[in-house]
């Protein structure tokens, strides 16, 4: 498929052009500003609703375990939600105060077992370099960079090889999650040590975490406890990367050399506009309106859907629908030749004769 097909196979047709993103950015600006009442919200149909669940998970084990079986997924929902509200709060967008946000991504890190300053200085290299082909991140993350043909053809046949075998989707979308929240978030991964404030932080996450579900354990059991914990995190942890990855890895993306980067051109050509249905939306933070998020990280999640509604050239950003989501996760390296994501299929056909 032709790079102009897979970019405007999904996008709306529009008269406003090219000419009209400059708007964009003012556009953005007006919905930066916090609302107290909208964040108090989300932490009313957040917090009490997931807690409600987990308790009745926990019930629900006297009877068997199709009852936590069948609560895990509507709480595991909310626990990407929690997320969602941590990630506002790591910009300082859930709410004006500084100090309230990082109380709010403070505790929810709890629930998203994330330690809330690690991530977030972790998060704000990724919003500093994102579909920058010449400030890619370098480091462990492997869902929001890529790797271009030359490059992945540039490695011997071993490197190949386990290049592919941790990209697997099988392997990259539903065995490595669990693993990252559950045990890499225990450790400074990636983390120099310049960053005291951060390492301190995810030590002092573990504390707590140890302090909270340790007395849990003392109260409600030790197997208990970690049969709920796993029911919900292992699905919870699966969507989140699930969702983070399809923002910025499909096909129709488009990676820029940084002479031509520009964060307007990289918000609407370098991230998806993950088109759901509005329960999905609900749970997910509205962050499938990624597109607006990368263009103004400082809008809360409550005010995406408006900002993205308030200018025709938003529209211009490329569409994900959940079939294509599903799919996404197989386009992993950056074709510089054709301007393009492709699969590893796609790459081997244009693998130069002769290499070992």
């Amino acid at each position: 498929m032709p790079p102009a097909a897979g970019i405007d196979a999904h996008r709306p047709a529009t008269t406003q052009g090219r000419s009209d993103r400059r708007d964009l950015r003012t556009v953005a600006l007006r919905f930066q500003e916090a609302l107290p009442r909208a964040a108090l919200s989300q932490i009313a149909t957040t917090f009490p609703p997931l807690l409600a669940l987990l308790a009745a998970m926990h019930a629900g084990l006297r009877l068997g375990w199709w009852p936590m079986f069948v609560l895990a997924l509507p709480a595991a929902g909310l626990v990407v939600r929690v997320f969602a509200l941590q990630h506002d709060c790591g910009h300082g967008s859930l709410f004006r105060s500084r100090r309230a946000n990082d109380a709010v991504g403070r505790f929810c890190s709890l629930f998203t077992l994330t330690p809330y300053s690690h991530w977030r200085r972790q998060h704000a290299a990724h919003h500093a370099v994102w579909n920058d082909l010449d400030h890619r991140d370098r480091g462990a993350d492997i869902y929001s960079t890529c790797t271009t043909v030359a490059e992945y053809q540039a490695l011997g046949r071993w490197r190949r090889l386990g290049f592919r075998a941790v990209r697997h989707p099988l392997v990259a979308q539903l065995l490595l999650p669990p693993l990252v929240f559950l045990v890499l978030y225990r450790i400074p991964f990636d983390a120099p040590p310049a960053w005291r404030r951060e390492r301190r932080g995810v030590h002092l996450t573990n504390l707590a975490l140890a302090a909270a579900y340790g007395g849990l354990c003392l109260i409600l059991g030790f197997w208990p406890m970690v049969s709920v914990l796993l029911a919900v995190m292992v699905p919870a942890s699966i969507a989140g990367v699930w969702l983070f990855s399809v923002q910025h890895r499909f096909e129709g993306v488009r990676w820029i050399r940084h002479a031509a980067w520009d964060p307007l051109t990289a918000s609407l050509e370098g991230s998806s506009y993950l088109r759901l249905p509005p329960i999905l939306r609900w749970f997910t933070g509205r962050l499938g309106f990624h597109h607006v998020h990368h263009l103004a990280p400082r809008i809360p999640n409550y005010r995406l859907e408006d900002c993205h509604n308030a200018h025709p050239a938003f529209a211009g950003a490329h569409v994900v629908t959940l079939r294509d989501a599903l799919s996404a996760p197989c386009y992993v390296l950056w074709d510089e030749v054709a301007g393009r994501m492709v699969t590893f299929a796609e790459a081997a056909g244009r693998q130069p004769r002769g290499r070992d």
